[in-house]
């Protein structure tokens, strides 16, 4: 059994829907993410399952207890989970040790101790008990409010898009290192993000949502490289999207060629598609058969992401190795290199709305 079930569940404000027939799971041990765009309902989700929110249909239950149901919600402080949030809500007035060790009053004094230590090594704070907020970076205030939401134990840890305030590098690395704690401490957990990058750092399974509702629970692997539905195409990665007659199962016409793909595509043949391609799918080659011209470029360290335009116009995405520096305006060759090509019936009007920007 999970150890949180949401089925079907809808909530929202003043008489608004804003999440609508929403299910999921999380199984015991496992950190998931409810990712998407600003509006999209993520966080009202998260805030039912924290019982901050009333359902006004379907149920949730926690560790197959009944939390809410239209009319009855468990409060939050019996539902044995943890809360992390983008501001950290510590308490100014109170020293690293005992805003970690707040949630744990009428324990013994020994075993608050123990736990807060444990804590403060486990979240690279050892030492700085002592200290007061104002004292610490905003990458050790947010440790300590992970540290704080893990000391009682809860079977859950919410997160509500907790390194936002972050700058990228800090981010990251502060995003692995949760997902090392609560993997070690066996918490499961629920991240809140519009950073897809953060989602998948962390996360076992992710849940790519649109106006309330989840259009694809995953993998991250898959959400890349098996999107269902077009917006989850569109949202997850960077990429292009080019024209297409279904020729066979495998097979599209393209302004590129035959492509064949190892995804078998459900349209009937001559059916009119479009063909995601992302920038790992076109790979430099001195001799390959397609020609295009570099209109724009941005350095990502190892690699080099380019916006190439053929001769046709169209426009795409390609990652060469950071030693193949060309100058905008400089023509390459380049090749095909897909397996995993996804198709969707071609939109009334084209859409790369998603890959304007290069960066």
């Amino acid at each position: 059994m999970p150890l949180l079930k949401v089925d079907n569940i809808s909530a929202g404000y003043g008489g608004e829907t804003v999440i609508d027939a929403l299910s999921f799971h999380v199984n015991r041990g496992e950190i998931v993410s409810l990712l998407g765009p600003s509006g999209c309902g993520k966080t009202t989700a998260l805030r039912a399952v924290a019982g901050f929110e009333p359902v006004s249909d379907g149920q949730i239950f926690i560790d197959q207890k009944l939390a809410s149901a239209p009319g009855m919600t468990v409060p939050p402080e019996k539902r044995s989970i943890g809360m992390v949030f983008q501001d950290y809500a510590l308490f100014p007035h109170l020293t690293i040790a005992d805003n970690i060790g707040f949630g744990l009053r009428g324990k013994p004094d020994v075993d608050r101790k123990v736990q807060v230590d444990h804590l403060l090594d486990a979240t690279g704070l050892g030492g700085m008990g002592g200290r007061y907020p104002h004292e610490l970076s905003g990458g050790q205030q947010q440790r300590v409010a992970l540290a704080r939401a893990l000391a009682p134990r809860p079977t859950l840890l919410l997160m509500d898009e907790p390194f936002s305030n972050l700058d990228v590098e800090l981010r990251e690395r502060l995003s692995v290192e949760v997902r090392d704690l609560l993997k070690s401490e066996g918490i499961s957990g629920i991240l809140v993000t519009h950073d897809q990058h953060e989602a998948f750092a962390v996360s076992d399974k992710v849940g790519v949502m649109r106006d309330g509702r989840i259009l694809q629970w995953d993998t991250p692997y898959n959400l890349y490289h098996e999107p269902g539905h077009r917006f989850v195409a569109d949202f997850i990665g960077q990429g292009r999207f080019i024209p297409g007659v279904v020729s066979s199962g495998d097979a599209y016409e393209t302004e590129l060629g035959l492509l064949r793909g190892k995804r078998t595509c459900t349209q009937p043949t001559g059916t009119r598609v479009e063909i995601l391609i992302r920038p790992d799918d076109i790979v430099p080659d001195d001799n390959g058969d397609i020609e295009a011209t570099i209109k724009d470029k941005a350095f990502k360290g190892a690699e080099i992401l380019y916006l190439l335009e053929l001769a046709t116009g169209t426009r795409l995405l390609s990652l060469f190795p950071s030693h193949h520096d060309h100058h905008l305006g400089d023509a390459v060759r380049v090749r095909m290199d897909a397996e995993h090509l996804i198709c969707f019936p071609a939109a009334a009007e084209p859409n790369n709305s998603s890959t304007e920007s290069i960066q």
